[in-house]
């Protein structure tokens, strides 16, 4: 036989694996931890349990979704993402298919990770997102090039898949593909892919390691699988894309050894033919069957998702008779506090469980049926770092929000108290800042909806028994879905003294603007001052000047609230905290970083930029909000269309 012929009945196999119906197929690789095991009928059997059904649901809609489900130290953490060249039809699939056999392939383990030739599933009682993983695993091709050939299809597989990776680093989706013309086979085609909670730099750090992994595993293979579980790539001489590749470098001249191996005698030209046309042909019949039938069975069950998400609302929903029962009937002695969008109660149910019920305004023009849609949404939002919502409760002119109780209560009581900041001490104030980073980091990147908090400040955070930080009041604003990521409202929903000059003044918000919070609420916790309450004579007019005039000074010690200075304090954290903070307090939004940098810089020792002053740094000068004026105009094709955006709104 020729080396053609060779080639095409080796090959054989890796065609059938890379068209076999998505039902069909085990995993191809997995990964069971054994380091930690659950029992039956626990609290993390149950999460569990609910997880994998929420991630199958999820998942399928846009090929990514993260979330969490449970209180610690029974939480569990799960995540699936799809290859980015299928369709959502194949990859509801996959992820129903790896939710089911993960519990058989990893009995009672408290980590798995299954991968699929079309997802991935992963989950731990750990948090892991936006943790990259460069420990790779492979399966790699038998079929080999010949050694002549080698060097150049290594040559090329390395620059398509090198400038593949940078690409799909920068995009939202973290998806890739390519191909380029290789004789003797029809192409080359290559996919990158990351899950979508890491950062650029961290995908692209993903990819380049996998890269790197190809020569000590498969030197000279015509195709591969190389992954970890935060990022995959495949390569193949054979096509495998079930869409058209994104990027076409045919015009890459081909090597005399590579048009060498083409060459041949219409014999084996034949041969192949002979072999590979059947086979198929045979493949586009089994896989019209099966789209067939897959059609019939979505026919036959048209309401499935509506009667989840019915099921859903009727769990959630409480009598208004349980609630003013457990609040004493609203009475004062129970008021917690009230805000922009109603009073806030403590009760307490018949089993002891304690909540906290937000009495909505009942000024709203919102319906019912979008107010419980719009509460199953934040239901579904479970991160260690936000209040968790238990459900609502809607009869009559009453809209209510039950809420999970912490005793604690929130943060301002402690920061700004003369007495109470001594429970903050350093390492304590470290640990709240990291968890506010985080919690919005969900909001922002984590989530399947893309939310604006839009009133992040020290009164929305409050603190459990241990003194984590929750972000509360999340999702009382706009809630973005896909890649929405800013907005322009006329009717402000913010704080004085947290809001960003673009929304402040021009009502245009982003996630930038909550970055804008994030750095005041980072300040007021390193220097233990009140945003809004801090004058001082002189140039220095508010809490983001005094830092600013410290910093430039080299002064900034005296920011930091003196009641830190204990055995457990880090200058050198502190100043970097002060720096954090004067670079999300920017007047231009864009010179903000993102909550996924900040996470970055929190828990790294890298280098950060140098600040320019902050924010309304000369409001009384004439041209004190030029810069903010700026990058909204370069914003102003867009207003119109943003004005119209239908977002999800929960009343004041």
């Amino acid at each position: 036989l020729s080396s053609s012929t060779i080639y095409a009945i080796i090959l054989l196999p890796s065609l059938f694996f890379l068209h076999t119906p998505a039902q069909a197929q085990d995993p191809i690789v997995q990964q069971c931890s054994n380091s930690a095991y659950y029992t039956s009928n626990t609290p993390f059997e149950t999460n569990l349990n609910l997880l994998l059904p929420s991630l199958a649901s999820n998942g399928s809609r846009d090929g990514f979704f993260n979330t969490s489900i449970g209180i610690a130290p029974d939480t569990v953490y799960g995540l699936v993402s799809c290859r980015g060249d299928i369709s959502m039809e194949n990859c509801q699939i996959c992820l129903n298919t790896s939710t089911v056999q993960v519990l058989q392939t990893c009995p009672k383990r408290k980590e798995a990770v299954l991968w699929y030739n079309h997802c991935i599933l992963h989950y731990s009682s750990n948090r892991f997102f936006s943790q990259v993983d460069i420990n790779a695993r492979d399966i790699a091709d038998l079929a080999k090039v010949s050694e002549a050939a080698a060097n150049d299809f290594n040559q090329q597989l390395s620059n398509l898949m090198n400038n593949l990776s940078h690409t799909a680093a920068s995009r939202p989706s973290k998806f890739y593909s390519g191909t380029t013309d290789y004789k003797p086979f029809s192409e080359l085609q290559i996919l990158v892919q990351c899950t979508r909670d890491l950062s650029a730099t961290d995908c692209l750090s993903c990819l380049q390691s996998m890269i790197r992994f190809i020569p000590d595993c498969c030197a000279r293979s015509v195709g591969a699988q190389i992954c970890s579980t935060t990022c995959n790539l495949v390569f193949h001489v054979y096509p495998f894309l079930e869409s058209p590749p994104l990027y076409d470098a045919s015009g890459v001249e081909t090597s005399p050894a590579q048009s060498n191996i083409g060459t041949g005698k219409r014999k084996s030209s034949i041969k192949v033919v002979v072999i590979v046309v059947p086979t198929i042909g045979s493949l586009l019949v089994l896989l019209a069957i099966f789209a067939y039938l897959r059609r019939n069975k979505r026919k036959r069950n048209p309401n499935t998702s509506c009667e989840d998400d019915l099921k859903t609302e009727e769990t959630l929903q409480y009598d208004l008779n349980t609630i003013r029962t457990a609040t004493n009937d609203f009475s004062d002695a129970n008021k917690l506090g009230e805000g922009g969008f109603g009073a806030v109660y403590k009760g307490e149910f018949l089993d002891g469980t304690e909540i906290a019920v937000k009495r909505l305004s009942k000024n709203s023009g919102q319906g019912s049926q979008e107010f419980k849609n719009e509460v199953v949404l934040l239901h579904k939002l479970q991160h260690r770092n936000l209040v968790r919502l238990l459900g609502f409760c809607l009869e009559g002119e009453e809209k209510l929000l039950i809420y999970e109780y912490l005793s604690n209560k929130s943060l301002d009581k402690y920061l700004f108290d003369p007495t109470k900041k001594a429970r903050l001490n350093w390492e304590r104030r470290c640990k709240i800042i990291s968890g506010i980073a985080r919690g919005l980091l969900y909001l922002h990147e984590d989530s399947r909806l893309r939310i604006i908090h839009r009133d992040l400040k020290a009164g929305n955070i409050l603190l459990d028994d241990e003194m984590n930080a929750k972000i509360a009041d999340f999702g009382m604003a706009k809630l973005f879905g896909g890649d929405q990521s800013q907005g322009n409202t006329r009717r402000i929903a913010g704080t004085l003294g947290y809001m960003a000059p673009e929304y402040a003044i021009h009502g245009v918000f982003s996630v930038k603007s909550d970055v804008f919070s994030f750095g005041v609420l980072l300040l007021e916790i390193v220097s233990g001052k009140k945003s809004n309450d801090f004058y001082l004579s002189g140039p220095s007019r508010n809490l983001l000047n005094y830092a600013w005039k410290l910093w430039r000074e080299e002064g900034a010690l005296e920011f930091i609230d003196p009641i830190l200075i204990d055995d457990s304090f880090s200058a050198n954290e502190a100043m970097r905290c002060i720096q954090m903070g004067l670079l999300c307090v920017q007047n231009n939004f864009e010179d903000r970083p993102t909550m996924s940098s900040v996470v970055l810089m929190l828990n790294s020792s890298l280098p950060l930029k140098s600040p320019l002053a902050p924010a309304f740094s000369s409001i009384t000068q004439t041209g004190a909000t030029d810069a903010s004026r700026s990058s909204v105009s370069n914003n102003s094709a867009n207003s119109s269309l943003l004005d119209s955006v239908n977002g999800i709104t929960i009343p004041r």
